[in-house]
């Protein structure tokens, strides 16, 4: 199976993911008042907002060193990194229900999102694994991303039982993910030596 270069899927997609955000610093709207009390009620968006940008953040991070560390993309791979790009792109919507609504449907909504994206972003992996071999053998079993869904599935039912509950398995994977996964960096260290 023939690769072509990645510079333009890593710029659309770059860009992709800077709107993404941009939109959801959008739908926060400013208060009406001066006083510092007035923002007060704007905590839980602003909340429901740090942890999407950290999100968005964590796939621009791996999604940036999987391209790096895979020798070129081909049509599946352009087509599930689409994939991807979908799922996020739902990012400002659900962010903003579960923002403005601390209601279990906001809140599964959020965790469907979150389980999607996921979804994608493991088929974007596998597409690029069979196409780069070292990338696979780089990545293992993907036990960080395993987890994630895992919590993100738990997170959805818990949405229907106790909503803070659900918000504790969508933080989770977010922290686990703050640790840099350096999977990625040494496939492409081994392949540059």
């Amino acid at each position: 199976m023939s690769t072509m270069g990645k510079g333009r899927l890593e710029a659309f997609s770059d860009g992709v993911l800077a709107i993404i955000i941009t939109v959801m610093v959008l739908e926060m709207k400013v208060p009406h008042g001066g006083a510092l009390a007035d923002l007060a009620p704007m905590l839980p968006v602003f909340l429901s907002y740090v942890l999407s940008f950290i999100y968005v953040g964590i796939y621009w991070n791996n999604h940036h060193h999987m391209l790096q560390a895979a020798r070129g993309v081909n049509a599946t791979v352009m087509w599930a990194n689409l994939h991807l790009l979908f799922w996020l792109s739902l990012t400002p919507f659900v962010t903003g229900w579960m923002g403005e609504n601390r209601g279990a449907w906001p809140a599964a909504l959020y965790g469907v999102d979150l389980s999607m994206a996921g979804l994608a972003y493991s088929l974007l992996l596998l597409s690029i694994r069979r196409l780069d071999p070292a990338v696979g053998r780089a990545v293992g079993r993907d036990f960080k991303g395993l987890v994630s869904v895992t919590f993100y599935l738990v997170g959805i039912g818990l949405a229907f039982v106790n909503v803070w509950l659900a918000y504790g398995c969508f933080i989770i994977p977010a922290l686990l993910w703050l640790v840099p996964d350096r999977r990625m960096e040494r496939v492409k260290s081994a392949s540059a030596g």
